[in-house]
């Protein structure tokens, strides 16, 4: 897939009004911006905003030559009209007029592609992944919708692949077992894990990276700030704590960035350009994906990713016990 080659995504979340709005011509020109400045991956989701992220996302490429980015969304989770609707929903703030319902079946599968495609307004997906079918997501259900994903939404994508209709498919979620499992049960292309290699959770490494790498099924890394602590620091901002894996981060993650923060600042490393770059190192990752909400948010991101960093800092980084030292760096030859 044409994911490969492409250092940096653009995450649609925040164009879904994640804890916060966002008006509809802000996004649109953000999808935009973001394309003029050299991105050409966008991922969306029926979940961001109950499609507000897919609608947005769709009406600003609708204009660009369709060959000319790759664009993935997800399945899991079909929009149900209600008029009821609460306004906020999964942390989402006005969003559209829909509840969740989580179907991760054959027909389901392809009735979602279907709906996503009405809602983007556009003819082709490239990449579908089937979306938090995890633990953290379902709990003691878990078990019961890996298997109903396997069953009906891999033969589902399948299909969709040797029509022509996606180029590829995988999973799209936040824990690593639930990867390694699935790969036992199908041939995936590409798996979109997001805060399971960072620097502050290599918990990829180990198994599923090298796993990755020996079948060729690419990594996309999403968030690489593990929802905000490695993009505001380890200190309270605003009277708010510093948000790991979408809570406030624990005691030994607050010193363990601390730490980083000091690394980062006797080199002169912004954190936010170590965060981007570590993961792209390893050769499983295709790309990284991080969601922004203004220009100059994405324009900082695009500018961390490519900025300089010595290579001292980064073997300060093993040297001081910071990160795995299986964990490949960027001065280092594979």
């Amino acid at each position: 897939m044409k994911i490969d080659g492409v250092a940096f995504g653009f995450g649609g979340a925040p164009l879904g009004n994640l804890f916060a709005p966002l008006g509809d011509v802000e996004a649109q020109a953000l999808v935009r911006h973001a394309f003029e400045a050299g991105v050409r991956y966008f991922d969306t989701a029926p979940h961001y905003g109950n499609g507000l992220s897919e609608h947005r996302i769709g009406a600003a490429l609708r204009e660009i030559p369709r060959d000319d980015y790759v664009l993935s969304t997800k399945v899991g989770r079909l929009l149900v009209p209600d008029a009821a609707a609460p306004c906020n929903q999964h942390g989402y703030v006005g969003v559209l007029p829909f509840v969740q319902r989580w179907d991760y079946s054959y027909d389901g599968t392809l009735r979602s592609v279907e709906d996503s495609l009405q809602r983007l307004g556009l003819a082709r997906i490239d990449c579908v992944y089937i979306h938090d079918v995890a633990r953290d997501a379902h709990g003691a259900d878990a078990p019961r919708r890996f298997r109903e994903a396997m069953d009906g939404a891999v033969p589902a994508l399948a299909r969709l692949k040797a029509e022509g209709a996606i180029a590829g498919f995988g999973l799209g979620v936040n824990e690593v077992q639930v990867c390694i499992d699935a790969l036992a049960h199908a041939d995936l292309d590409v798996l979109l894990v997001a805060g399971r290699y960072t620097l502050l959770d290599q918990s990829a490494l180990p198994e599923l990276l090298p796993m990755c790498t020996r079948r060729g099924t690419r990594v996309v890394l999403g968030g690489p700030f593990n929802s905000g602590i490695l993009a505001t620091g380890a200190q309270p901002r605003d009277g708010r704590p510093a948000y790991f894996d979408y809570v406030p981060a624990p005691p030994d993650i607050v010193a363990r960035t601390a730490a980083l923060e000091a690394l980062c600042a006797a080199h002169r490393v912004p954190l936010k350009a170590a965060a981007l770059q570590f993961p792209r190192t390893h050769p499983a990752v295709a790309c990284v994906l991080a969601g922004a909400r203004t220009t100059a948010e994405l324009d900082e991101n695009l500018a961390l990713s490519a900025q300089a960093i010595p290579a001292a800092f980064w073997r300060d980084l093993r040297s001081s016990g910071l990160i795995a030292a299986g964990a490949p760096l960027p001065n280092e030859t594979p």
